[in-house]
């Protein structure tokens, strides 16, 4: 049975990161660049709640099953990465990987058994979408 989970662990393991690096990125936006406080407290919290789903999950199991090694796209910019031309590019360009990672991780819990970090990605997931559209960028 924990053989049919790992690639769910694993999964699970690159949207977290994903999703925690993302939220970084839009968080250092509207700390630096937006100067917006209270985005800023909303997106850190997002970030802390991310660190109770992880625990969870159970965050030995996502760490022993993670292998960048075999990764098809840890070694590599992808080109779309590299197409940033100005802050606004990179600040869409991360709400939609938080987006996406908060999908992946909303659906993939479901299969580890852990509907409430299901629950919990798709709160992040609209409060997302939210915040996104307040900035009318």
């Amino acid at each position: 049975m924990a053989d049919e989970k790992q690639p769910i662990y694993r999964i699970l393991d690159a949207n977290f990161n994903r999703l925690r690096e993302a939220l970084r990125v839009v968080e250092e936006f509207f700390r630096f660049i937006d100067e917006n406080e209270e985005a800023c407290v909303s997106l850190k919290g997002m970030r802390h709640l991310l660190t109770d789903m992880e625990k969870q999950i159970g965050q030995d199991a996502l760490l022993s099953n993670r292998d960048t090694g075999t990764d098809c796209f840890a070694s590599e910019s992808r080109p779309e990465e590299m197409n940033r031309s100005n802050t606004i590019d990179v600040l869409n360009a991360n709400f939609k990987r938080a987006q996406e990672a908060c999908r992946v991780i909303e659906e993939y819990s479901k299969a580890a058994d852990a509907k409430d970090v299901s629950r919990q990605a798709k709160k992040i997931r609209f409060t997302l979408y939210t915040l996104h559209k307040a900035t009318n960028i």
